[in-house]
């Protein structure tokens, strides 16, 4: 149902999740929406690249989604990508000696309905476990909003190394791309409750069975272009032309100046600092604190052998260099591909992407006895420097509202004040808070 927009102009900068997710929330509102996106392409840093060996689009990192993850999953029913995500109820762990465990959801209610599968893992002794469930049961009566560091809270509750290594670790750093040792205990608390102790479904992964680049593709490009959603692919925003606490227009690199009365920042902050004169940066601490947020890199190793090397989908590897190893099975004759994900890659900064390589490929000749026969066809590392913020102790208090001091501009972006670290699932809620602070802010001009 349309409101009373009028066909406001509405310029989103970003066409990343966040400013997709923006768009649909308020294109059907009567909004006249524009996307300008630098790349050549949407879906931001969820992308693809093309293998020059198979001409075949590859992602750049594997992208996942929890059942918790409710409002990325009703962007993808809303544009019509949802049966493009597959769920994998059993996750399989495995470590250096090649023994796998399998974690499912049993019948027993939450937060007990894991207990079965925690109970059978094989990488902790029987005290470990106690004690593990004693810290669970601890962080479930823990402050929301205390944000101490994760690691001394560990340690006053009973942890030892080894359980940090193998249970805490193994989770948070795949789940918030940052090491036990540098998060806080809001955003650790908020993984293990939302994605394991509150709903049987919370801890559902599910997979994309396309690209990315196809994930983002024809269906969203036919949402957008039956809302009347105009995409400018390949427009890079210079800078906001800004007076009076208001944003007048965007201006793009090649010149040209587009002018709308509203306007959403669905950028990475370090752009968005770009984009704003320096002097309405120092003006404001909404703007001036997002200097104090950190990032955390990814490396994603892509790797092709003549065979396949493992039957399992995904494995969730302990004690290990990668954390991660999705099948992605054939990708031509004789060609099958597996990636290898290392989450907070900092480990990894001074190695080249030879040698990140030649170490992840002889890991998995050395977990699976499949590959110590197969051939590899190639290899190539990937490493996002800037993958997402980190989630260190008390970093909501540099992270922004929605709404700005500028009277027509809103933010969204992962980085935003959604209450969600760094997700596919924080980029979309922030795009549905910018649009709905839009829409509040439009009513009322207009009551």
């Amino acid at each position: 149902m349309k409101s009373s927009a009028g066909g406001q102009r509405v310029v989103i900068v970003g066409g990343g999740l966040a400013g997709l997710a923006a768009a649909t929330a308020l294109a059907p509102h009567g909004f006249a929406v524009t996307i300008l996106e630098a790349r050549p392409r949407l879906g931001g840093r969820a992308s693809s690249f093309l293998d020059p060996a198979t001409q075949q689009l590859i992602d750049t990192c594997q992208h996942v989604t929890l059942g918790c993850c409710t409002q990325f999953a009703h962007f993808c029913r809303t544009v019509g990508i949802d049966h493009y995500l597959q769920p994998q109820p059993t996750l399989w762990f495995m470590t250096r000696d090649g023994r796998v465990s399998a974690f499912r959801a049993g019948r027993l209610p939450p937060p007990l309905h894991l207990a079965g599968s925690f109970l059978g893992a094989h990488f902790l002794t029987l005290a470990e476990k106690l004690r593990i469930a004693w810290g669970l049961a601890c962080l479930r009566r823990a402050a929301p909003d205390d944000d101490p560091p994760f690691v001394e809270w560990l340690r006053r509750h009973g942890q030892t190394p080894r359980t940090v290594q193998r249970f805490w670790g193994v989770v948070l750093t795949s789940a918030l791309n940052e090491t036990p040792e540098r998060v806080g205990l809001r955003y650790a608390r908020k993984v293990f409750l939302d994605g394991f102790l509150t709903d049987p479904a919370g801890s559902v992964v599910s997979l994309p069975t396309v690209p990315l680049a196809r994930l983002y593709g024809p269906e969203l490009d036919d949402w957008l272009a039956r809302h009347g959603v105009a995409v400018r692919l390949g427009c890079a925003a210079r800078a906001f032309q800004i007076a009076a606490r208001r944003v007048e227009a965007v201006e793009l690199r090649h010149g040209e100046t587009i002018p709308a009365e509203w306007f959403i920042s669905a950028v990475p902050f370090d752009r968005l600092l770009d984009l704003l004169p320096e002097a309405v940066v120092g003006a404001y601490p909404s703007f001036a604190d997002l200097r104090q947020l950190e990032t955390s890199p990814i490396t994603s190793v892509h790797i092709w052998f003549d065979r396949p090397i493992t039957d399992w989908p995904h494995v969730v590897l302990i004690d290990c260099l990668g954390q991660w190893v999705f099948n992605r099975g054939a990708t031509g004759p004789g060609e099958y591909y597996v990636q290898v994900v290392v989450s907070a890659a900092r480990a990894l900064r001074d190695l080249g992407h030879a040698e990140i390589q030649r170490r992840i490929v002889a890991e998995l000749r050395e977990l699976f006895p499949k590959a110590r026969q197969a051939t590899l066809r190639r290899a190539r590392a990937i490493t996002e420097h800037t993958a997402t913020f980190s989630a260190v102790p008390g970093v909501d208090r540099w992270r922004p509202p929605a709404r700005t001091p500028m009277s027509n501009l809103f933010l969204a972006g992962d980085w935003t004040a959604t209450g969600w670290p760094a997700t596919m699932e924080g980029a979309v809620r922030s795009g549905y808070a910018a649009a709905a602070a839009l829409r509040d802010r439009a009513s009322a001009y207009s009551g």
